[in-house]
C-alpha cells in the first residue's frame, strides 16, 4: 500500500509539475529577520530537466538547470554554492535552501513556492501613496554589536506602491531591490543564492528608520536621510599606485597552471582592462555581462582584458571548475588567472603597489604605453538604473580616447 501511495504522489508531482511548459511562482525563505520573497519562473526542457530563473524587480538571473530526481525538483546555484531542494503539494513546493559558507559549513533555511507570481510583499495598487520614496537617500547602516557604521545611498523607483531601487556603496551596490510600501513602511528584498537581503523601514516624512537583513542570520539598523544630493565618496580614487611605482605589473598562473604577466608581449603596446574580481561575486558578474561583449567589439582596435580572481580556495581543480563556469555563463575569452583567496586583504598583499584594494570587483585601465589611467572601486550594475547608464556612457568615453592614442 506504501509503495502505492509513493507512486501516486510520484506521478501527481509530475503530472501537476510538467503540464505547462513556463509557470511562474511566488517564493520565500525564511530567515532571521523573517519571509523574504522573490519570483521564480521556470520552463520545462524534458520530462526531467527544467530551465529557472530568480525575478528580482527587472532581472532574470538565471540558475544551473533544475532536476527532478524522484518527487524532489532540485535548482542548483553553482556560482554561489547553493541550491534549493523542493517537493511539491498540491500547487505548491516546500523545502529548503541551502549555501555553502566555507569549506566546512552551510546555512539551511526553510523554503517554499506558490503557483503564481501575482505580487512581492502585498498586491500591487497603482494609485498614489500617501508616502513618496522616490529619489535617493542618505542611509547608514549600523551594527547592533560594535555601533559601527556605513555609509550607503539608496536610490529607488516608486510606482503606485511598487517600490523598485538599490543601495550604492563603494564596493558595489546591492543589486535588484523590489518591493512595496505598506502604509508607512517600505518593504524590499532580493534573493539570487548569494543575497539574501530583507529590508523593512518606516518612513516619517523624510527620515527613515527601520533593518536590514543582510544574510541570513545577520542585520543592521537603518537610519535615513531624503537628500537629493547625496553623494558616495569618489570610487576613482581610493585604489591607486603606490609613491615610487610607476605601473602595475603582476604574474600569476591560468587554469593551466601558465603565468601570464602583464608585462607579456601580449598587451604590450594594447589597451589593458584588470578585473579584479570573483566568481562568488554578483557585482563581479554583472560586470563581466557587460566586459564580454564590448571585448569582442573592441579587441581588434587593440584592447585586452584579464580576470585576476580571488577565490575560496586555492585548490587547482576547485579553481578550474570555478572558472569553467564563469566562461560557460558569460562566454568570457580573456584570461582568468589565480592571484588569491577572497577577500581585500589577499587582494592587497598580492598587488603591492597599489595603496590597497577594498572590494569586489576593483577594475584598473591601463593605457597602451602600461600607465595607470583609471581605477574604479566597485561597479554599479543594471539594478541602479541611471548610475549604470552613467557609468556606461564614461566607461565608453574613456575606452574610445585610449584606443584611438
Amino acid at each position: 500500500m506504501k509503495k502505492i501511495l509513493v507512486i501516486l504522489l510520484i506521478l501527481t508531482f509530475q503530472s501537476q509539475f510538467l503540464i505547462a511548459q513556463t509557470t511562474r511562482w511566488r517564493a520565500d525563505i525564511l530567515i532571521e529577520g523573517g519571509t523574504l520573497p522573490f519570483g521564480l519562473e521556470i520552463h520545462k526542457k524534458t520530462d526531467k530537466t527544467f530551465t529557472v530563473y530568480i525575478l528580482n524587480a527587472s532581472e532574470k538571473f538565471q540558475t544551473d538547470d533544475a532536476v527532478l530526481l524522484g518527487d524532489s525538483l532540485v535548482i542548483p546555484i553553482s556560482p554561489f554554492d547553493a541550491e534549493i531542494v523542493a517537493k511539491m503539494t498540491d500547487d505548491n513546493l516546500i523545502g529548503i535552501f541551502r549555501k555553502n559558507k566555507g569549506r566546512k559549513s552551510f546555512v539551511q533555511v526553510p523554503f517554499k513556492a506558490s503557483l503564481g507570481y501575482d505580487f512581492r510583499f502585498v498586491p500591487t495598487q497603482k494609485t498614489a501613496q500617501k508616502v513618496n520614496v522616490q529619489g535617493k537617500w542618505a542611509t547608514n547602516f549600523i551594527s547592533p554589536t560594535t555601533k559601527k557604521s556605513s555609509f550607503l545611498v539608496g536610490v529607488f523607483e516608486q510606482k503606485g506602491n511598487v517600490v523598485t531601487g538599490s543601495f550604492l556603496t563603494t564596493t558595489g551596490d546591492y543589486r535588484y531591490m523590489d518591493g512595496n510600501l505598506v502604509g508607512d513602511s517600505l518593504f524590499l528584498s532580493t534573493f539570487d543564492g548569494s543575497h539574501t537581503f530583507l529590508m523593512k523601514a518606516k518612513i516619517i516624512g523624510k527620515k527613515m528608520t527601520g533593518r536590514f537583513n543582510d544574510s541570513v542570520l545577520g542585520f543592521k539598523n537603518i537610519e535615513a536621510q531624503k537628500d537629493d544630493k547625496a553623494e558616495l565618496p569618489d570610487v576613482k580614487k581610493i585604489t591607486f599606485l603606490k609613491e615610487g611605482f610607476d605601473k602595475l605589473n603582476f604574474s600569476f598562473p591560468n587554469e593551466k597552471g601558465e603565468k601570464i604577466s602583464l608585462s607579456d608581449d601580449a598587451f604590450k603596446g594594447k589597451v589593458v582592462i584588470v578585473q579584479i574580481l570573483g566568481s562568488w561575486c554578483p557585482n563581479c558578474m554583472d560586470e563581466s555581462k557587460f566586459m564580454v561583449p564590448f571585448y569582442e567589439k573592441n579587441k581588434a582596435k587593440g584592447l585586452e582584458i584579464i580576470g585576476l580572481a580571488y577565490e575560496k580556495n586555492l585548490d587547482n581543480e576547485f579553481f578550474k571548475t570555478k572558472m569553467n563556469l564563469l566562461r560557460e555563463r558569460f562566454g568570457i575569452e580573456y584570461p582568468l588567472l589565480k592571484a588569491g583567496i577572497n577577500s581585500s586583504e589577499s587582494a592587497s598583499e598580492s598587488l603591492p603597489m597599489l595603496n590597497k584594494v577594498i572590494g569586489f570587483p576593483t577594475t584598473i585601465i591601463i593605457d597602451k604605453k602600461g600607465k595607470i589611467r583609471e581605477t574604479h572601486t566597485g561597479f554599479s550594475g543594471p539594478g541602479t538604473g541611471k548610475y549604470y547608464t552613467e557609468w556606461v556612457t564614461d566607461f565608453e568615453r574613456l575606452m574610445d580616447k585610449l584606443l584611438r592614442e
